[in-house]
């Protein structure tokens, strides 16, 4: 096993980080969007990020495709598929990353597995993912007791580290992801894979009040928010709200045509009215 012990988060404040510190300093969380880069179409991802926004998204997760997503659920897996076929490969991705930001100032962060990076070059894709302007990395199926590599090349291009945490995760593996996270932790609130749910899971509250005993960094909690109730549920909880199978699910049906963004800009409007608090 590799350790990780000398590898400490940076000191720099990422937009990331100025994020929270701002929305902490409003009284509400952030909203996160997760949409896979290339579905429908790498072209259209900026129009699709931008329209996101518009209904109040403050941090967007950019899906980078790989063909074997286990942690993901069949609505993010299909769009997967659909981004794969549309050439939506990670230096494509990095493209799109940067033509977002050239038009805004969101923290963007790459969400992905560990293959993708290691086949493009886990230093290269550091350093070409802060050069297209984007703000961290979140690879899901990295054990953070493995990351040494990862972290070094990471804080060596000043870019956020998010771990995942989960209902299952042990005190000494929250220990873990609270000392190598950067930017935020992300907590999964239920077992299993990505998707919409019909409730919240019980999980939720105990982990959310774990990792607050050992750690300042703002937590975002993911996998099953789906519906405005539920961002009014944990609104009160957690520092941020990630919502992602609900968008993916809108852009699968509606595909190609030109209602597409309004409708995004118009559900993301109503998950963020759900999160004032």
């Amino acid at each position: 096993m590799t350790s990780t012990a000398s590898i400490s988060p940076s000191s720099n404040k990422t937009r990331i980080r100025r994020l929270f510190e701002r929305l902490r300093a409003e009284g509400r969380p952030a909203l996160i969007g997760y949409l896979t880069a290339g579905d429908p179409s790498l072209e259209r991802t900026p129009s699709l990020v931008a329209a996101l926004e518009r209904g109040g998204v403050d941090l967007i997760e950019l899906g980078v495709p790989f063909s074997d997503p286990i942690a993901d659920g069949p609505v993010i897996q299909r769009a997967s598929e659909r981004a794969l076929r549309a050439g939506a490969v990670f230096r494509r991705v990095l493209e799109v990353a940067a033509e977002i930001r050239r038009r805004s100032e969101a923290p963007l962060l790459l969400f992905s597995y560990l293959n993708p990076v290691l086949r493009y070059g886990l230093e290269a894709a550091a350093r070409d993912a802060a050069r297209a302007g984007a703000d961290g990395f979140l690879l899901t199926d990295l054990c953070v007791e493995e990351a040494e590599r990862y972290l070094t090349a990471l804080r060596a291009e000043r870019l956020d580290t998010v771990f995942l945490a989960a209902p299952t995760s042990t005190p000494a593996r929250l220990e873990l992801v609270a000392r190598h996270s950067s930017g935020f932790v992300y907590l999964v609130s239920r077992t299993g894979v990505t998707g919409e749910r019909a409730a919240l899971s019980e999980a939720v509250e105990p982990l959310i009040r774990a990792m607050r005993r050992i750690t300042d960094l703002p937590l975002a909690v993911g996998f099953g928010i789906s519906r405005p109730e539920h961002a009014a549920a944990l609104a009160p909880l957690a520092d941020g709200i990630v919502v992602g199978s609900a968008f993916v699910r809108l852009i699968e049906r509606l595909g190609g045509e030109a209602s597409l963004e309004g409708e995004l800009e118009a559900f993301a409007r109503s998950l963020r009215r759900a999160c004032e608090r």
